[in-house]
């Protein structure tokens, strides 16, 4: 077993997870310690580095695309201190560092690990229920419901429509996006039904508003949630589209008959009436437009006895 222990947590690893327990240093972000101790197994895994610096380097995991709920919602834009997948380690510890790198790297070659986007969340994600007050408003989120309550800094315009509540079924898409020098950030549910463009989050009463205070980076753990509970991304991108409609029989194209008996024939007839495979097919294929109902009764009957005269 591989283990570090730092100021900014404690990672191990025993061959097939790695656990990370964050530590209670003040740099340790909130998100970090609100979320607590993560359990990667391997197959989630895409790699691990380590980044040695003057000071301290940082070990970095990085996971598959698609394997965790935190990072498919937040989209990279997580800051240094609440990302839970990175350790800085002191200078003098850089030693053991560049083991459990070696380790987990070893690891994943053994066990033939594709670095690959993953199609399902490999991590469990935030726990429910879950409940956080940032910016103009506190999200609730128990699994199947969430709740958003205004406070007094809400925009009078949403917070006159009352506390909104909606089921997880009806939500189609979650966002969020921290505060960014002069931006705000926020979190934002899209419902079904909801119209293309969005109202800016300070008007919207399916939105929270986040200023860019401590507690912002929580709403991420929220969004996590749900994000966890939907459909995955990439299960949605592979959802087949619908088949398209029959065309009616009046519509269809004319299909090429061969000539009646005792018709005259050119040279590719001729070839076609010693060929009785390509008329077997034809009469399969005959047989499926009927069914099909691009032919009528009448025309298959035709087409058939066209063919039929033609062994």
């Amino acid at each position: 077993m591989a283990e570090i222990i730092q100021k900014d947590g404690t990672w191990t690893f025993d061959g097939d997870t790695v656990r990370i327990v964050p530590g209670r240093d003040k740099g340790v972000g909130l998100l970090r310690q609100t979320l607590g101790e993560v359990a990667v197994p391997l197959r989630a895994l895409a790699g691990i580095s380590y980044e040695p610096g003057r000071k301290a380097g940082r070990l970095r995991l990085r996971l598959r695309d698609g394997a965790d709920p935190l990072l498919q919602v937040t989209a990279g834009r997580l800051p240094e201190a609440s990302d839970p997948y990175r350790l800085a380690v002191d200078s003098d510890r850089a030693g053991v560092a560049e083991y459990f790198v070696d380790e987990v790297r070893n690891a994943l070659l053994l066990d033939q690990v594709d670095p690959g986007p993953s199609d399902s969340y490999l991590l469990p994600g935030p726990a429910v229920p879950i409940t956080v007050g940032a910016g103009d408003g506190t999200v609730a989120f128990d699994g199947d419901r969430v709740a958003l309550e205004w406070n007094w800094t809400t925009e009078e315009a949403k917070r006159s429509g009352g506390p909104r509540e909606f089921r997880l079924a009806d939500v189609r898409a979650v966002e969020w996006y921290p505060s960014r020098g002069l931006e705000n950030g926020w979190i934002r549910f899209t419902l079904a039904g909801a119209p293309a463009s969005s109202p800016p989050p300070k008007y919207d009463p399916c939105a929270v508003e986040l200023y860019g205070f401590k507690k912002d980076p929580l709403m991420a753990l929220v969004a996590a949630a749900v994000a966890l509970r939907m459909p995955h991304p990439a299960a949605a991108a592979a959802a087949p589209e619908p088949a398209p409609a029959l065309a009616p029989a009046a519509a269809a194209p004319a299909l090429p008959l061969p000539p009646a008996p005792g018709a005259p024939s050119g040279a590719g007839s001729a070839a076609e009436a010693v060929d009785h495979d390509a008329l077997l097919r034809r009469l399969r294929e005959l047989g499926e437009l009927h069914r099909a109902g691009v032919l009528t009764a009448e025309e298959f009957s035709t087409a058939k006895a066209a063919i039929l005269g033609r062994f």
